[in-house]
Order: C-alpha cells, then structure tokens, then sequence
C-alpha cells in the first residue's frame, strides 16, 4: 500500500480522501485538529449528524479499513511528515505550508479559494516559493474567498475541482507518469 498524509479533511480533504479511498490502493493517513461546523456543511462533504466532530476523526471512521486517523493535534514539525511516500497539503495555513515546502519530503499542496484552485509539488521550481508563500502566517485562506457571506447561494466548488485534480495526480505521480510541477485554474 502507498502511504499517504493528509493534512486538512476541510474543504478540499473532505473530497480527495474518498477519491482515494475507492481505488484501494492508499494506506492513507489524515491529520486535522479541526471539528465540523454547521457552517461547513455547505462547501465541505460532511452531514449535520457530525457537527461538533473532529473532522478527520470522521473521515477515518466513513471510510475505514484504507483511512486512518493521525492526529487531532496540528502538524508542526518536520518531523511529523515523515514515514510516507507523500504528504498532501490540504489546509488554508501558510505556516505549514512554509513548514512543508521546506521539508525534504514528497509533497502536493492543494489549494482553493473563492473562484480560483492551484496545485504545487515538490518538483516545482523553488524560485516561485516566494510568492507562493507571501503573506501573513496566520492568515486563514478560505475555500470560500473573503467575499463569501455564509449562504448557500454564494458557495463556490473549486475545492472539489482541485481535490479531483489532485486525485488524478496522486495516481500518475504513484504510476512513475509524467506530472506537472504546478497548474492554477480559474473559472
């Protein structure tokens, strides 16, 4: 089995864990200290009955015998992303993402927010780091965007969009195919 951490079930994890899940080829992994919300519902594949849960607690439990519930506590260290054949980033944290990029581990980081997806891997050109990474380290990126006012009439789904992608990547990357190194879409 190819071992594979998910950092964040949220908005784009929520999607790509299932996708995974159903070819049966993943020993997948999945760390978020994150509870579901009622606000998520919308924009995230969880159901009202597991509002007030850990998100990737849920996860693990919907999908069993392939998906394992890692951590509830953040991922901070390098240290932590080690002892998998990829870590994929699915979180709106430009701190773990630094901590990520640094690191000298395999890694795909995904990305949504509002009418806008990218996707980055380790095979990148580190020069576009910088501006990847620009920004406050605490700043929250929502799938949603910052313009989004809660209902369900506003929603975007790129975060759907880009865990397909990533899905379909993860496939190719684990097929030694040729993958792109970074793709942004925008619709």
């Amino acid at each position: 089995m190819r071992k594979v951490l998910i950092i964040g079930a949220g908005g784009i994890g929520s999607f790509l864990t299932p996708l995974l899940d159903k070819v049966g080829l993943y020993d997948i992994s999945i760390a978020d200290p994150d509870r579901v919300e009622k606000k998520n519902l919308p924009y995230q594949n969880f159901r009202h009955p597991e509002v007030g849960q850990n998100k990737a607690q849920v996860m693990a439990e919907r999908y069993g015998d392939s998906v394992n519930f890692s951590s509830p506590y953040p991922i901070l260290t390098e240290k932590q992303l080690s002892g998998y054949d990829l870590v994929v980033c699915c979180v709106d944290n430009l701190g773990l993402r630094k901590t990520l990029y640094k690191s000298k581990v395999k890694w795909l980081d995904l990305r949504a927010q509002g009418r806008n997806c990218a996707m980055v891997s380790y095979k990148a050109d580190p020069a576009m780091y910088d501006s990847l990474l620009a920004g406050d380290s605490s700043r929250s990126f929502s799938c949603q965007g910052d313009s989004w006012d809660g209902s369900t009439k506003g929603v975007h789904f790129m975060q759907v969009a880009i865990a397909g992608i990533g899905a379909q990547w993860i496939q190719r990357w684990f097929n030694d195919e040729e993958v792109p190194d970074f793709r942004m879409v925008n619709v």
